[in-house]
């Protein structure tokens, strides 16, 4: 059986501050896919493909994001998160989340652990993350310079570093990974004016609390990602107890999109050993 999500219709699921956009296929236990930070739920085409035969797939767009509502106050996205699993009675499910969907994956079995089974991320620790690594300072400044001078083109060309990582040129991925990102960046860019407030609410010592967490954690990074971004899984599956982790030769900040098939199995065989 195989299962498009672009086929599925987009639904929107009501909030006190606009609608977040979902897509769902297949029935089962929950298994729901959070993106990464300016991407939006296109970027799990391959996973719904793969799981939606025996799960009931979520993926949705984050506030901000894809065809969610931009915020008009403040909001947590973890809250966004909880509203989105209780408003279509998806709980507990598993969450798997690249980059800023892993956190806010890992800040959904913090403050809402009734919601969750189990969570998966990639290249992420918790909402607050380091960056230290002089390559990726130099990547942000990039993109705040870009910003600066209202230069779209420039600062998605910055955003596309992470991509690759600092061990290739994006010349090294894959053309239409690299095309698909680009075109969910922008899309989440045209949402946004440079002037407008950041709306965010951030949860807070996540790091002291993760110890605490008592669903299964499990990480499947990219081998060639960024040194931050692989310190940080690395502290949350030292921190988390029972956690484990996994790397993906050969890819950088979105295994799921550069080796599905890989990213699949490893997710695969993490939902296999889950208990009922």
């Amino acid at each position: 059986m195989t299962v498009d999500i672009a086929s599925s219709p987009t639904r929107l699921l009501r909030t006190a501050d606009g609608s977040l956009a979902y897509r769902e296929a297949g029935s089962g236990s929950p298994l729901v896919f959070l993106h990464a930070g300016f991407l939006d739920h296109r970027m799990w085409e391959e996973q719904v493909r793969s799981f939606a035969p025996h799960h009931r797939v979520i993926a949705y767009d984050a506030r901000g994001h894809g065809g969610s509502a931009n915020a008009t106050g403040p909001f947590r996205p973890v809250d966004d998160l909880a509203a989105l699993l209780r408003g279509l009675d998806a709980a507990p499910a598993v969450l798997v989340g690249v980059s800023m969907g892993g956190a806010t994956a890992v800040d959904c079995a913090l403050e809402h652990p009734e919601l969750v089974r189990a969570v998966v991320v990639s290249g992420v620790g918790t909402s607050e993350p380091v960056f230290e690594d002089p390559w990726a300072l130099d990547v942000f400044a990039a993109q705040q310079q870009a910003l600066v001078a209202g230069d779209v083109a420039g600062w998605v060309d910055a955003f596309q570093r992470f991509t690759a990582g600092p061990h290739r040129d994006l010349a090294d991925v894959a053309p239409e990974v690299v095309r698909r990102i680009a075109e969910m960046a922008h899309g989440t860019l045209a949402k946004h004016t440079p002037e407008e407030p950041d709306h965010r609410v951030p949860v807070t010592a996540t790091w002291e609390r993760v110890a605490g967490i008592t669903v299964p954690v499990y990480a499947i990074n990219g081998a060639l990602d960024a040194p931050d971004h692989l310190a940080a899984a690395t502290r949350l599956t030292r921190l988390v107890p029972g956690a484990r982790a996994v790397t993906v030769p050969g890819v950088g900040h979105y295994p799921s999109m550069e080796d599905p098939a890989r990213f699949d199995a490893e997710l695969a065989a993490f939902l296999e050993r889950l208990p009922d």
